[in-house]
């Protein structure tokens, strides 16, 4: 049996590449595509497969799917996925920007179905937020730099924040910061959670990136993290569309679902 899916936002970089995605994955059968931008167009028109879909402007087009993957921006998430869940549809979704009154109304809404959010799909990624989370404890201080194209609207990711909020909930007795006067405003990049320094770099010719570097007496240990293509997202998006129906309520990152 398949599972029917729908994506939210299908005409951009990344919705476009969970439909060819879904489509090649066997398992799985892309039922409907919505992207306001593009609405009307075949969906191989704008980069996915062709299988005879049009894009619908509205939500109510995926009324068929069992499944709905959002990569949109945070306001049209905002807008679609209470439909999605009053429509009684899983959700997986990787928009970036959700502040946390978000994830709560999320948390009440998805009673009848459920909901997935995760700063970041690459399970490399995943593992090496886990990995931070496990080195924090063991050193003084740390800081995060964040790599991402220069498409890329927010600052910082939301990898990034989610990292800090990690590290930050496995230690507290984090060194303060030594530096007495920035020379150029913002030079050490900005306060995240715990007081983790996090930087973030935009730049022509980067995906997404990340490295966490932590530091101690004689000794320092780099967690890095690379991207290079969408296609490395592909994998965590699929696993959670086929897992999130055991998942009741909220889900965030795809640390349950990786069972790590």
């Amino acid at each position: 049996m398949t599972i029917r899916v729908g994506v939210l936002g299908a005409a951009g970089r990344m919705g476009s590449a969970v439909c060819n995605a879904v489509h090649a994955d066997p398992e799985l059968e892309l039922v409907g595509a919505v992207d306001a931008m593009t609405s009307g167009m075949s969906l191989a028109t704008v980069g996915g497969p062709d299988v005879g879909l049009t894009v619908a402007s509205d939500v109510g087009a995926l009324a068929a799917a069992e499944v709905v993957v959002d990569f949109t921006v945070a306001s049209a998430a905002r807008a679609n996925i209470p439909r999605v869940a009053d429509m009684g549809l899983h959700a997986v979704i990787g928009t970036t920007g959700l502040t946390e009154d978000d994830l709560e109304t999320f948390g009440r809404l998805f009673t009848a179905s459920n909901c997935l959010v995760a700063a970041n799909f690459a399970i490399s990624a995943v593992l090496m937020m886990r990995f931070a989370e496990l080195a924090s404890p063991f050193f003084d201080t740390a800081e995060i730099v964040e790599y991402h194209h220069n498409a890329k609207i927010d600052a910082p990711s939301g990898t990034a924040i989610a990292t800090a909020e990690r590290m930050a909930a496995a230690s507290s007795s984090w060194a303060p910061d030594p530096t007495q006067k920035e020379v150029l405003p913002g030079a050490r990049g900005g306060k995240g959670p715990g007081g983790v320094r996090i930087h973030g770099v935009r730049m022509q010719g980067m995906l997404a990136h990340q490295e966490v570097i932590f530091g101690a007496e004689g000794q320092t240990l780099i967690l890095r993290q690379d991207s290079y293509d969408r296609s490395s997202f592909m994998p965590g998006v699929l696993l959670a569309v086929k897992r999130i129906a055991a998942h009741p309520g909220l889900t965030l990152g795809l640390d349950s679902i990786l069972g790590i």
